[in-house]
């Protein structure tokens, strides 16, 4: 899984912040869909790595509860979780018990979504 990640950051584009993130979904039938983080000059308009990968495998069909893991790795030294925004989309996806792979070139680090967000917001606090 790294080597795809290491080859799949070049695909990042990142012109403002040089921060390159790529990312890998498994589903719960082993496909893979990747995605990588997309920059724009209006920050807010920039689609991170995760979001593009769950974006990617909802547009192939797959639904919430269809996917068993995934693998984040950014291009810097030091390990980085994904960001608010992409846990709030991976809570509504993924499963608590689903594994988060986090990534650098030389490191890896494991968790699972619920010891990454252990205080969620989902459907059950509407």
């Amino acid at each position: 899984m790294k080597e795809k990640l290491e080859k799949l950051l070049d695909n990042a584009y990142a012109p403002y912040s040089n921060f390159k993130v790529a990312c890998i979904i498994i589903t719960n039938d082993n496909q893979e869909f990747v995605g990588v983080n997309v920059e724009n000059a209006s920050y807010g308009a920039t689609i991170c790595a995760e979001r593009s990968a769950v974006v990617n495998a909802i547009s192939h069909g797959y639904k919430k509860g269809d996917f068993k893991e995934i693998h984040i790795m950014n291009a810097s030294e030091k390990i980085a979780s994904p960001c608010f925004i992409c846990r709030q989309v991976l809570i509504e996806f993924f499963n608590q018990d689903a594994k988060v792979y986090l990534y650098t070139k030389d490191k890896m680090e494991t968790y699972t979504l619920k010891e990454l967000t252990p205080v969620m917001f989902n459907e059950d606090n509407l």
